[in-house]
């Protein structure tokens, strides 16, 4: 079944190829020529009216200084060159979170969004979701977009193209001061574990309570939350004794004062994340890839993950699919 946007495109389509049929018969010039689309002359590029960026943005100065490549924006469908609409899910520090008006969203992931879209030459704008609200959205046409800290799964590319973009591992989150003494998983073993449900954090407390298991241990009481921040206040009141996350996010979590948190690294585990289109917008994707290699190229995307302070999630390529 088509998605939404792809069924508004069809009906815009129709609209206007009666209409260029119009104006080709009155003399006229043809309404892709017109408009400068499809077979026509090509958009002017430097005329795009980019997404304003946050001055409380990490990385602004990197992202405005980036121009668009013509190539690049010739290989995006033509029902996204007029602008893309990407989600993420807010509260991920430094991965993506809320400015100080509580509107505009920042970090690693806003960013990647920002500076693909000025390479692509298309506007675009940026909505908060739920973490399991996003693949979803996607499939339904609501999003065209989703980055967003996710894992690149197997499960997950029955529906959704993944464009590799970084790499984490991963960590807990304990009490400040660590006095459980938590050290490594098996320190876990009969505890409370609060998780993110149905992301690459709770299939991670799965594997490390079945070694429990297995060594003859009490399992992880696994406790199941819709988003990251209400697992780590599961964390903060005592109801749970421990948070698995990703690696950076812990850290970040663990430098902020305001939290009585420290961060234990889970060693190995590391996995690649992806930026998601539906798998039925697989040019998107490919369009997507040329834009993110471009930046890792021209040594933006390094500069966009220093200035967050996450250069050890650097890829040298940019992939789909892991390939």
């Amino acid at each position: 079944m088509k998605n939404t946007r792809t069924m508004r495109r069809a009906m815009a389509l129709a609209l206007a190829g009666i209409l260029a049929t119009s104006l080709v018969a009155c003399g006229g010039q043809s309404l892709e020529e017109v408009e400068g689309g499809g077979d026509g002359e090509a958009v002017d590029l430097s005329s795009v009216e980019f997404a304003e960026v946050h001055d409380e943005e990490a990385a602004k100065d990197i992202i405005e200084a980036l121009e668009p490549v013509q190539e690049i924006h010739d290989l995006l469908p033509n029902e996204y060159k007029t602008g893309l609409t990407w989600t993420t899910s807010s509260g991920y520090p430094p991965m993506e979170i809320f400015a100080s008006n509580n509107k505009d969203l920042l970090g690693v992931d806003p960013a990647m969004a920002h500076a693909i879209s000025r390479v692509l030459g298309v506007p675009m704008t940026m909505e908060d979701a739920d973490f399991n609200a996003m693949i979803p959205g996607l499939v339904s046409g609501r999003y065209d977009v989703l980055v967003s800290s996710m894992t690149d799964t197997e499960e997950r590319r029955e529906t959704t193209t993944f464009v590799n973009y970084v790499q984490s591992g991963n960590a807990f989150l304990v009490e400040g001061g660590n006095p459980l003494g938590i050290e490594e998983p098996m320190d876990l073993c009969g505890k409370t574990v609060a998780v993110v449900d149905a992301g690459s954090s709770a299939a991670l407390a799965e594997e490390l309570s079945a070694a429990c298991e297995e060594a003859g241990e009490a399992p992880y009481d696994i406790l199941p939350f819709p988003g990251d921040q209400d697992a780590n206040l599961s964390l903060e009141s005592g109801r749970s004794q421990a948070t698995v996350t990703d690696y950076p996010v812990a850290v970040a979590r663990a430098a902020d004062e305001n939290n009585n948190m420290d961060a234990v690294v889970i060693e190995g585990g590391e996995s690649v994340w992806g930026i998601g289109v539906d798998n039925a917008n697989a040019d998107l994707a490919v369009a997507i890839q040329a834009a993110l290699q471009h930046l890792m190229d021209d040594g933006a995307y390094a500069e966009i993950l220093a200035a967050w302070e996450v250069d050890a999630m650097a890829l040298d390529t940019a992939t789909i699919n892991g390939e």
